[in-house]
């Protein structure tokens, strides 16, 4: 046997701190992007029963979760305002109101808690009586005609404190549209995290929700991609980085970590996989019948994103994973 020639890989795993001197993916609380549901009302925390652990909040209640959030470490958040259904119209008005959920949760959090990112999903779904991201003539969504109450809606969001405008909308020319509108605005130094990648995909169910905001009518596979397609994410990406993101997110994640390792080696710009409702919800009903270490499990899967090649990771298990590296730490 002593003739045999091999390399001894051994050597760099013999012991927890061999491991941690030679790891190559740390996986940091700055990493980490902490999704809020603010509900119209008063008093009111609904656990989302297809997402344990996430609540709708209303702005009264919002103070005792941004307590724990910053107190775990956390340093940005990423907001999305569920509104009564009779709030809601075909325009989707309640997206840019001056006063609408997002704008208030916004101006409470960073009067209160300056040092927190907030980060504004810029959308219409949640707002419009007919679930869709656009404005709707008919059953189908018109690209054009939606890209003027986008750019209103990141307007409103970046008046209130937003430090970062987050279109999720997959419309054509979305970017450009809200980058001319911020800078007529006087906002050109507010940065827009673009939904670049995202998919048509089965994993977004427990967000719909979340947020109540399901089409009222077909589905979105006319805007949002088709999940066998990469080289489209090189198009809509590359589209995005033209028309001046500076963040390019890529949503899923587990299903798309080909794709998020695609993105990065194709533009340098930061990386944001968002680790969806159904990813969460999956690990959390394995982890409930006991058939998984969810600490072990949540802590590979969000290592492996950072992996791939994800700076940031907008994740429902954010505070769980703050709380663990936080005990791991002492």
């Amino acid at each position: 046997m002593k003739n045999i020639p091999f390399n001894r890989h051994r050597r760099l795993r013999a012991s927890a701190g061999m491991r941690a001197l030679v790891r190559e993916t740390q996986l940091h609380k700055e990493d980490l992007i902490y999704p809020i549901f603010v509900i119209d009302g008063k008093n009111v925390k609904n656990e989302i029963n297809s997402m344990p652990g996430i609540y709708q909040l209303s702005m009264d209640n919002l103070g005792a979760e941004m307590d724990e959030v910053v107190s775990l470490g956390i340093k940005s958040v990423i907001l999305f305002g569920v509104p009564f259904d009779h709030d809601k119209d075909e325009q989707g008005t309640g997206a840019f109101h001056h006063n609408g959920l997002v704008q208030e949760a916004t101006r409470f959090i960073k009067k209160q808690y300056s040092e927190v990112i907030v980060i504004a999903d810029t959308c219409l779904c949640e707002y419009t009586s007919h679930g869709h991201c656009g404005v709707v003539e008919g059953e189908k969504i018109l690209n054009d005609a939606s890209l003027d109450l986008l750019a209103k809606t990141a307007i409103s969001q970046a008046e209130a404190g937003a430090d970062i405008i987050a279109p999720s909308n997959m419309m054509d020319g979305f970017v450009a549209a809200i980058r001319a509108g911020l800078d007529e605005a006087g906002y050109e130094d507010i940065p827009i995290m673009s939904y670049a990648v995202k998919y048509a995909s089965a994993f977004y169910g427990p967000f719909r929700d979340a947020a109540n905001g399901a089409p009222q009518f077909g589905d979105r596979k006319t805007y949002q991609m088709d999940p066998a397609n990469r080289l489209e994410a090189f198009r809509e990406a590359e589209s995005d980085v033209a028309e001046g993101a500076d963040f390019l997110i890529v949503k899923p994640a587990l299903s798309y970590m080909d794709i998020i390792r695609d993105v990065k080696n194709n533009f340098n710009l930061p990386i944001v996989s968002y680790n969806v409702s159904g990813e969460y919800s999956m690990v959390k009903a394995a982890a409930h019948n006991g058939w998984i270490d969810e600490k072990a499990i949540v802590m590979e899967m969000l290592t492996g994103l950072k992996r791939a090649g994800s700076d940031l990771i907008i994740t429902y298990f954010s505070k769980e994973v703050a709380r663990w590296i936080n005990e791991d730490n002492q």
